[in-house]
């Protein structure tokens, strides 16, 4: 006779009280300030491993060549692979967390500080891949941005609802791969803006350079509205 034994372990909650995240989401802020100060728009990109983000960021930064400077911080679990990728385009800091599922502000604000004091317009912060945590975190971004790659289904905005809530840009990456996937934009940016009805939604392919420019160009955009509303701020 087999004997099957379940244990059930006691939980005791305690209640605190106090907001636990004030400080990051002030720091966040303080941070967001800053940048803002310098003229740099600091974008936050969110995706699932393997959307393309560090293939998105080797066009983009061909695409600004001459024009505009950018720096990147590259969050990964582990290894400096992307980070070397993209150290020959532009200056990189990678933030590995050892096993955490996403950036942290203190992590962000010790790479933002080993980047050399370069002039540059935009910030990139290439978070951990996971559609999950990383949409809890303010690192003191300006525009978080949502890479869905046509591999992985367009039904994805409604399974992970928060990270598309919480995201300003939809960008539709491998565009390439449309004739050989059961994808469609229009279905991912109707679902997407059922979430979140401002989402601005840019297909690309970062191999071929389709869409590249727009990418670039919505960016620019916001950064003259951010340098905009500075000017208004300091009278």
């Amino acid at each position: 006779m087999t004997e099957k034994i379940i244990s059930r372990t006691s939980v005791k909650t305690v209640v605190l009280n106090r907001d636990v995240d004030a400080p990051l989401r002030g720091r966040a802020d303080q941070l967001r300030q800053e940048w803002t100060r310098r003229g740099i728009l600091v974008v936050n990109l969110l995706s699932s491993p393997g959307a393309g983000k560090t293939s998105l960021l080797e066009a983009t930064a061909k695409h600004w060549s001459g024009r505009f400077g950018m720096q990147v911080l590259v969050g990964d679990l582990a290894t400096d692979r992307d980070a070397q990728r993209l150290a020959r385009w532009a200056p990189v800091v990678q933030l590995t967390t050892g096993g955490a599922c996403h950036l942290e502000v203190p992590l962000v604000e010790r790479g933002w500080n080993e980047l050399p004091s370069a002039e540059c317009q935009f910030l990139f912060i290439e978070n951990v891949g996971n559609l999950v945590c990383p949409a809890s975190h303010d690192l003191g971004e300006h525009v978080r941005v949502l890479l869905l790659s046509t591999t992985e289904g367009d039904d994805k905005p409604g399974k992970y609802p928060k990270a598309f809530r919480t995201s300003q840009m939809l960008v539709i990456s491998k565009t390439d791969l449309l004739p050989h996937v059961p994808f469609s934009v229009d279905a991912a940016c109707a679902d997407a803006r059922a979430i979140q009805p401002d989402l601005e939604c840019v297909p690309v392919c970062a191999r071929n350079g389709l869409g590249v420019a727009e990418w670039c160009a919505a960016l620019e955009r916001r950064r003259a509205a951010l340098l905009a509303a500075r000017s208004q701020t300091l009278g």
